[in-house]
């Protein structure tokens, strides 16, 4: 059973990865920017984040996931795509779609998420990551 984690956490991961897979690579700064908070803001959340073992530093500051920080971020990403392709599919601006997919994605019942999914598969929406 994995820890429960914190949605402002879920946020963090899920930005981490959303920024490796575009950039390359993830600065504290990155992070600020795509969560538009502060960067000390940055600095108390990584460090939590690292102490509960879901992200790392290499010596030039570069964030990475962990394993554990990866399946999190993935599972909240996947989560974020679907809800914005289905919100899109039916018609809604997909800046909001996006917004509005971040508000649900935390707290969506998996029994919810897996109907949308087979939905959004029998609808051929994109379900994958």
């Amino acid at each position: 059973m994995a820890m429960e984690i914190r949605q402002s956490a879920e946020d963090y991961l899920e930005a981490i990865l959303m920024i490796k897979e575009k950039k390359g690579y993830v600065r504290s700064i990155d992070v600020a920017n795509q969560l538009c908070v502060s960067k000390p803001s940055v600095s108390y959340a990584t460090k939590r984040l690292r102490e509960n073992g879901y992200i790392s530093f290499n010596e030039d500051g570069m964030i990475s996931l962990t394993e554990s920080g990866m399946e999190i971020a993935a599972k909240i990403y996947k989560r974020h795509k679907v809800l914005t392709s289905i919100f899109v599919a039916l018609g809604v601006d997909s800046e909001v779609a996006a917004e509005d997919a971040c508000k649900i994605e935390h707290d969506l019942s998996v029994e919810t998420f897996d109907a949308l999914c087979k939905y959004a598969e029998e609808n051929g929406l994109s379900t994958a990551v």
